[in-house]
């Protein structure tokens, strides 16, 4: 294992990939640094003397400043380094885009719609309109499950306390986000339950939803049955009676929309796990298929290199509204905008948000923007998408969801068991975590300190996803975990 990383020429810091010793001699640069203390994995080092107020340099670009005089050697983290970031920046467009070589695409075993699009999964979802029929759903969900075949690969209820008592852009954006997992290609079959008096009652919902085949999406109003459980359970069996039509056939990579999230990351989740899964961006995008980024402030402090990877004008100021929609959010409810990293991203070496946004937009390659959404629109624009949403684990994963994404790819320096609506697959930083936690983790890109090619590793990640999006169970799917969860951003009457 190597020791350490710089991970660019210009970086003032260096990153330990293993615990190393106060008085450990590291020859780097033609020059020896004698660590001055202990240095955690994951955490900083300085390669030289840096003066209170300088720049602090990693991966080419200022994660903070020094609150006090550091000398070389020293370990570098919240004690003697601060933020450097403002509130509201003007920004100014320099583009910088590089067109990626065109690569053939290759195919998946996947689901053709009716309606042309393509589904990596052939499940019965059950979609409640309100939060007072969940239970409802979860037992409708328990007594179908006799429906689940070879093809029907699952029913699934997905809940959540929302869809009344909601006001103006808050309540729409719940009524958008459900509207959209009812129309996603991954389920076969949909049934929309709702209660009957909610504000995003089922006639509501159905502006949202739009043209849609009623073989596939059937409608039920628990009031207006005698026994709402038996009579869901009906609709279910018929529901997947009709998805046992479908079948996997070979499919084109080029249609395949992927999400891209990170939580409970440390040090090295920029260095390994996020560029790993950018690697795999940059090949997917190259065959014509489609990426999304999204947890907009944690694009905060790297916003700029976004920024001037957008194709156009057009697309450059759409991005600034992105990120400063999001700053004037933690504004109005008085909360500090800078207030990030987690406890979980400190203790695995990440200081200021600035370094944990630069290892955190790894996970967009190089390719250029090409689409910026709105929280839940779904992608229209092959290429790399940026969308409208928080940082939040479930909230972010479940907006990839519904803007169309097949599968979430979820990197993490820590772990996290949870699911969203699609297959979400683990994606560890370390290989202390992979081995531990064998139940969560999907693909390790920990093997990277080990001397793994990054080129090879994304390839790899490449053929995992395709055995993905062709029928494999990722962890979260074997253990039988599907979560949702709703951006709520307004009152509750």
């Amino acid at each position: 294992m190597k020791p350490f990383i710089k991970i660019h020429p210009a970086d003032t810091v260096a990153v330990a990939l293993s615990p190393l010793k106060e008085g450990t001699e590291i020859q780097i640069d033609n020059q020896t640094v004698v660590l001055t203390e202990d240095i955690p994995q994951g955490h900083k080092f300085a390669l030289t003397n840096i003066t209170e107020g300088d720049s602090i340099i990693k991966y080419g670009n200022s994660i903070g400043v020094a609150k006090t005089d550091i000398t070389k050697g020293s370990w570098i983290h919240t004690h003697n380094m601060k933020t450097g970031l403002g509130d509201l920046l003007t920004y100014t467009y320099n583009k910088e885009t590089a067109p990626l070589a065109e690569k053939e695409s290759r195919f998946f075993n996947g689901y053709r719609r009716n309606d042309g699009r393509a589904g990596v999964r052939n499940e019965v979802w059950i979609i409640p309109t309100v939060g007072c029929v969940n239970n409802v759903a979860q037992a409708i969900e328990k007594g179908s499950q006799a429906f689940v075949t070879e093809n029907v690969e699952g029913v699934i209820a997905f809940t959540h306390p929302y869809g009344c008592s909601q006001m103006g852009d808050d309540q729409d954006h719940t009524r958008q986000i459900l509207a959209d997992l009812v129309n996603h290609p991954n389920a076969g079959g949909v049934l929309v339950l709702g209660l009957g008096c909610e504000n995003s009652n089922i006639d509501e919902l159905k502006k949202h939803i739009g043209e849609y085949d009623p073989q596939r999406v059937r409608f039920l109003v628990a009031q207006e049955c005698e026994d709402e459980i038996a009579d869901g359970i009906e609709v279910v069996r018929e529901l997947a009676a009709y998805a046992n039509q479908f079948k996997r056939e070979p499919i084109s990579c080029s249609e395949l929309v992927i999400g891209m999230k990170c939580g409970g990351s440390d040090g090295l989740s920029g260095i390994t796990a996020n560029p790993t899964v950018g690697g795999f961006s940059d090949r997917l995008i190259a065959m014509g298929g489609s990426t999304i980024l999204t947890e907009v402030p944690e694009m905060f402090g790297a916003e700029t290199l976004l920024m001037n990877r957008c194709e156009n004008e057009a697309l450059f100021d759409k991005t600034v509204t992105l990120i400063n929609d999001f700053k004037e959010y933690f504004k109005r409810h008085g909360q500090t905008i800078y207030e990030n990293p987690s406890p979980g991203n400190k203790k695995g070496g990440i200081s200021t948000l600035e370094d944990k946004s630069l290892g955190c937009t790894q996970k967009s390659g190089t390719a250029a923007v090409k689409g910026v959404l709105a929280y839940g629109e779904p992608v229209c624009t092959k290429g790399l998408n940026l969308l409208s949403a928080p940082g939040n684990d479930l909230v972010a994963a479940t907006a990839l969801a519904a803007s169309g994404a097949h599968i979430v790819l979820f990197t993490t320096g820590r772990g996290t068991p949870f699911a969203c609506p699609v297959p979400t697959v683990k994606i560890s930083s370390n290989n202390l975590l992979a081995q531990k936690k064998k139940n969560w983790i999907d693909f390790n890109c920990g093997v990277l300190v080990d001397d793994t090619p990054a080129d090879e590793l994304a390839d790899q990640l490449l053929d995992f996803v395709i055995d993905i999006a062709s029928g494999k169970k990722s962890k979260s799917e074997e253990a039988g975990f599907h979560d949702m969860a709703i951006f709520k951003q307004g009152v509750t009457l």
